[in-house]
């Protein structure tokens, strides 16, 4: 017998003993195990808060004090630990704020309710009720003379809750992970925290939040292989966005002032640690703004985020501290020891690091494939802009007047990581019908059926877009650096996973 058949088998005889417990409850105890509405219930840690050390005190003195002083608290929560000892059992129950132990003694509890307590199995969600005091330990808990099962766990929990140990499982089943491991409840609540802390910053600084189509005609505004669906009403095919950009962009025209949305992309690519394909990010734009201002609003909006410095893996980041700054063109000359605008130099690096196609593939296209590697070279401890873009690379961005090979785009590297793109947006109609068309004839012919030009948007530019800042930031990595989590699935309640294989 292997292994795995000895743990399935164990693993099928507790849930036909919590069956079988679930049936004596209903037919000796006449109790539905399924729960029902209650009133007045606080969070776990709110109720360890309610603790009063004198009104304790007074009800450990002679004589005892009636009508009980200490205050009284309804909570609810899954049993993760539980002992029974004659006359008293002790559990410690989780809720999303934390744990806290409840204390039942027979001469408290209804028989019945009694013998639930001193039954329930791991997992079980109970409610409880009574004073909030002490043990003889001093341990804070909820003396309890009310106690009653909301809902029978038939499944075991993972080795008694002291989590699961396997990363593949601990993604597969989140709903889990998030009650056996306080971490990574705490994770995804800051999560949470942090997309409202943004949206409080963004609206605070005159941003109006919006919505825009996640099924679009046109797969547009980046240069990512698109999901597919189809319309059957309509009978048309659909994109599923990669990014809102040129949406947004719509709107600005139509004279909104400063815009953004908090939104779902879907990019079919590649899984890693760093990138899942379905993700969060937050696009802006502010009219009469620029690659700069955004640039200063993002720094600012992470200082707030942070509150100083944070620590990421190994790194120790400071976001209080000037961020630095790197040009595109120097990071390629430092890195590889030619200029990234001369052709000849360029390709003779490609071909001796071994790119496929280095001869004839377009050479700022060489110059984007190489610029991976002088990735690389940043700082990973410091954050870091990276400025003037070639603009051969970047068809929604403004080029310098001075200078039209480059572009007034950035980028935002943090441990190691891009954090978005940041631009002058490019609102000269003639000049972006140009990139697009120059754009949509550099693509394979894998990819040329899922690109067009959007005609409309062209048009949106003919009736006139104010010059603007544009940005889009990955909001799943700023939620990696700010909880220290270095895998993107660890902050994704559900990454997409394969399907898993089960038996017959």
């Amino acid at each position: 017998m292997s292994v795995t058949d000895s743990t399935e088998r164990t693993d099928s005889d507790l849930v036909a003993a919590r069956r079988a417990k679930l049936a004596r409850w209903r037919d000796d105890l006449g109790i539905d195990p399924w729960g029902r509405r209650v009133e007045g219930l606080v969070p776990l840690a709110e109720a360890r808060g309610m603790f009063d050390q004198a009104a304790a005190e007074a009800m450990e003195g002679e004589p005892t004090p009636d009508p009980d002083p200490r205050p009284r608290a309804v909570v609810a929560g899954r049993v993760v630990q539980h002992r029974a000892m004659g006359k008293l059992c002790f559990m410690v129950l989780r809720d999303e704020s934390g744990d806290m132990q409840i204390s039942c003694s027979k001469a408290d509890l209804e028989p019945a309710s009694f013998k639930l307590a001193s039954k329930v199995d791991y997992g079980d969600i109970v409610v409880a009720a009574g004073p909030v005091g002490r043990t003889r330990r001093g341990e804070i808990c909820i003396w309890a003379d009310r106690f009653e099962v909301h809902c029978k766990s038939l499944a075991p929990p993972p080795e008694k809750f002291h989590g699961l140990t396997d990363a593949e499982q601990r993604y597969r089943r989140r709903y889990v992970d998030m009650y056996a491991s306080p971490d990574t409840m705490a994770t995804f609540l800051q999560r949470s925290r942090i997309v409202s802390d943004i949206r409080r910053f963004m609206e605070s600084h005159g941003f109006v939040e919006v919505e825009t189509p996640m099924m679009q005609p046109i797969a547009g505004g980046a240069a990512a292989r698109p999901f597919v669906t189809h319309h059957n009403a309509l009978d048309i095919d659909l994109y599923m966005r990669i990014a809102p950009e040129l949406y947004l962009k719509r709107l600005l025209v139509g004279g909104m002032r400063r815009v953004f949305e908090i939104n779902r992309n879907f990019r079919n690519e590649g899984i890693s640690r760093r990138h899942n394909p379905e993700f969060t990010m937050m696009e802006a734009y502010e009219a009469f703004g620029d690659c700069e201002s955004v640039m200063r609003l993002t720094e600012s909006l992470l200082r707030s985020l942070a509150g100083g410095t944070v620590a990421f893996g190994d790194l120790e980041i400071d976001y209080e501290a000037d961020f630095d700054r790197t040009t595109y063109g120097a990071l390629f000359q430092t890195t590889f020891g030619c200029d990234m605008g001369d052709e000849a130099a360029v390709r003779a690096v490609a071909t001796a690091k071994g790119l496929e196609d280095a001869d004839t593939r377009d050479a700022w296209l060489l110059v984007e494939a190489l610029f991976g590697e002088a990735e690389e070279t940043i700082d990973p401890s410091r954050p870091t802009w990276v400025t003037d873009f070639p603009s051969a690379l970047s068809p929604l961005s403004r080029p310098h007047q001075d200078d039209p090979s480059l572009a007034w785009r950035a980028e935002l590297f943090i441990a190691g990581m891009e954090l978005g793109n940041f631009y002058t947006e490019l609102n000269d109609p003639d000049i972006q019908r140009a990139r697009f068309t120059e754009q949509l004839e550099g693509i394979n012919d894998e990819d040329a059926a899922f690109r067009s030009l959007d005609e409309d948007f062209l048009d949106a530019l003919l009736v006139g877009m104010p010059p603007a800042g544009g940005f889009g930031i990955g909001i799943d990595r700023v939620v990696m650096l700010m909880t220290g989590n270095t895998s993107i699935r660890d902050v994704v309640l559900f990454p997409l996973m394969k399907p898993e294989e089960r038996g017959e």
